[in-house]
């Protein structure tokens, strides 16, 4: 049986890993973490949880955790996992960060867009980009994953088979995203408050959200050569999901019947990708609950143009879903165990 901590089990990414966690077969949670809820059972914040687990939330003592599992999910606040994340790895322990503190492999860009410096440059060097159908290989390998961030885990494959297969022209990509209001965590602030989302939609950090370098590190890595995207995410009044749509030029004209083939063919594999039948597109209410990718794709004929749609549970593979999938993946567990769940609205 693995021992797991989950450090920083108080927010809807935390909730979502114990909940999960908590019927996976061969992992037992042995410990929770909270500063602000030390002392609090799990259920007190998560009444849902309550048949799932009897444990209290305790503070994040690195000394006294290091004995109590052997695997870490880190699920704090960026800029606060850098040193917990070391010093587990230090002592020999495997660590899946749910933050974006170990995403970015350059520390001048993590930098740049975090405000906060990179203080553990040779633990950031062993990183291991958490998104299997990329790196499923290296993830296997690793003792250090960077779980991906919610918005670039929908924009990254619904780019991945046509940046692959060298299809569009790389300088033309835009990215509209629009994320449920648990993609800002769980906190009290009047921007997310009832009054404030419900019956809005608004576009928010336009030309400046901290996911943007994240997409153009993955999509570069592909590419061979640098790729830069016009990103903008959105906030709508529903509770959790992503919906992405990408815009980019092909090089040649093309019918989406056959891109269609190309990302069958590249995800016929993947057991949490789903490449939708031509004419249909994703709905976020489809994956609600599970660690599902949905895509569906169209041709603009007018305008040599691909369109990409692709929708995910925010809370699922676009973070805890996905950093269980990944520890499936280290531990040598079978891809899907714990993930079974379906649509909650099928």
């Amino acid at each position: 049986m693995l021992k797991v901590a989950i450090c920083g089990g108080s927010g809807y990414a935390g909730g979502e890993l114990i909940r999960l966690l908590s019927s996976h077969p061969f992992v037992k949670i042995t410990a929770v973490t909270s500063e602000k809820s030390a002392g609090k059972t799990v259920s007190n914040l998560f009444p849902h949880l309550i048949n799932h687990t009897n444990l209290v939330y305790e503070p994040l003592n690195k000394h006294r955790l290091l004995t109590k599992a052997d695997l870490f999910f880190m699920a704090l606040p960026h800029a606060e996992s850098q040193e917990a994340v070391d010093f587990f790895l230090r002592n020999r322990k495997k660590i899946i960060d749910l933050s974006a503190d170990y995403r970015l492999r350059s520390p001048e860009i993590y930098e740049e867009w975090y405000k906060t410096p990179h203080k553990f440059r040779a633990t950031l060097r062993k990183a291991v980009y958490g998104l299997p159908e990329l790196y499923r290989k290296k993830i296997a390998k690793a003792s250090l994953i960077a779980n991906p961030g919610c918005y670039p885990t929908g924009a990254i494959l619904g780019l991945y088979p046509a940046v692959k297969a060298k299809i569009i022209d790389t300088d033309s990509i835009v990215i509209d995203s629009t994320s449920g209001t648990t993609g800002a965590g769980r906190k009290s602030e009047t921007a997310f408050s009832y009054c404030e989302v419900n019956e809005g939609f608004k576009a928010y950090s336009v030309a400046a959200h901290r996911h943007t370098p994240e997409i153009e590190q993955e999509l570069s890595a592909v590419n061979g050569k640098d790729i830069k995207v016009n990103f903008t995410p959105h906030l709508a009044p529903y509770d959790r999901g992503i919906l992405t749509t990408i815009y980019a030029r092909l090089k040649k004209n093309a019918e989406a019947g056959k891109i269609l083939d190309i990302y069958k063919n590249t995800y016929a594999k993947e057991p949490f990708v789903r490449v939708l039948a031509e004419g249909k597109f994703p709905n976020v209410k489809n994956v609600r609950g599970t660690n599902l990718c949905d895509i569906g794709l169209a041709v603009n004929k007018r305008t040599e143009t691909l369109v990409v749609v692709t929708a995910i549970d925010n809370l699922m593979k676009g973070a805890s879903g996905q950093a269980v999938h990944n520890m499936n993946i280290m531990m040598g567990f079978k891809e899907t165990t714990g993930l079974e769940a379906i649509a909650l609205f099928p």
